[in-house]
């Protein structure tokens, strides 16, 4: 008795025979990815342009979506809420004016005439370039070791041809998300990276179960043309790897449909990450491994 399979059981999908429309589809992605990110750029955030830190406390429990209303109607750009602590505590961010130093002065006057007389300011700070640049620095950091990690990781488990095949479908996916974020104007923020990270996690978990099989069917079918092992192991684990993005993609159209402006905006860019990185994973990831004498390697593992 067999479980759920939304695939077809000896499905015979030719993978590789569809290789070159497809490294042809993802060079064209990469391609308009770093045209947009060259000449249109990121839509940058508080995080990383700069702006004000307000701190305040109510006496009674602020309503979130009608200072939002306020302070957006002040036209001093992004403006984010943030509850922490007490629940009377209140964390307010405003994107950097452009101008010098008096504009930034006539901004936080109009923002504290809004707010009102009736809160506490608990703390008023500038979060400058030198800040920004750092959290820009470290994001950048935390995806490199997250990508450097991933190759060691696949390299010790199956072999090094293995993790670089793997580690440049997650480049693939990294710029994909980088591309989006530029191409549809969504702010770049600190969540940005996390949305990165989620996506290289998510596509290198499939990548892998497509590999382990990969290696498998090798050892099984040992007269077997790799092409027909990479199309073969492929097949086999679609249906788990449809099934897995599929219930995260519903998950996370639930999110988008009925969680607010806030997690929308973090959960759209994280949606489109795990499309591309099943994508990676059943078209490029595999595939790449036909430029790599796998079985001949393979067979000098086993016997080394």
């Amino acid at each position: 008795m067999r479980g759920l399979a939304l695939v077809p059981y000896n499905t015979k999908i030719d993978f590789v025979g569809m290789r070159y429309i497809v490294y042809a589809f993802s060079i064209l992605i990469i391609l308009l990815s770093f045209g947009s990110l060259m000449f249109k750029g990121l839509n940058l955030g508080i995080d990383f342009k700069g702006g004000f830190l307000i701190e305040i406390r109510t006496s009674e429990k602020p309503d979130l979506a009608a200072m939002r209303s306020k302070l957006q109607k002040l036209e001093l750009g992004e403006v984010k809420l943030q509850e922490f602590g007490d629940e009377h505590d209140l964390l307010i961010r405003i994107e950097r004016q452009k101008g010098n130093e008096q504009a930034q002065a006539i901004a936080l006057q109009k923002i504290k005439k809004t707010i009102g007389d009736n809160v506490d300011y608990r703390r008023v700070e500038t979060v400058g370039a030198k800040v920004s640049q750092d959290l820009i620095q470290n994001g950048i950091l935390a995806v490199i070791f997250a990508l450097v990690g991933m190759l060691v990781y696949i390299w010790i488990r199956f072999e090094w041809h293995f993790g670089l095949c793997g580690i440049l479908a997650l480049i693939h996916d990294a710029i994909a998300v980088m591309g989006f974020y530029s191409l549809f104007n969504f702010e770049f923020n600190d969540t940005a990276f996390i949305s990165i990270l989620t996506t290289i996690g998510y596509s290198i978990n499939d990548s892998v179960v497509i590999y382990d099989r990969i290696r498998e069917n090798l050892r099984k079918y040992k007269k077997t043309p790799i092409a027909d092992v990479i199309n073969l192991s492929t097949n086999e684990t679609l249906s788990r790897t449809i099934l897995t993005v599929g219930t995260t993609v519903m998950s996370l159209l639930a999110l988008c449909f009925f969680g607010g402006h806030v997690i929308r905006a973090f959960c759209i860019p994280i949606l489109v990450g795990i499309v591309f990185g099943a994508f990676s994973s059943i078209f490029i990831s595999a595939n790449l491994l036909l430029f790599f004498n796998v079985r001949k390697k393979l067979a000098h593992a086993e016997e080394a």
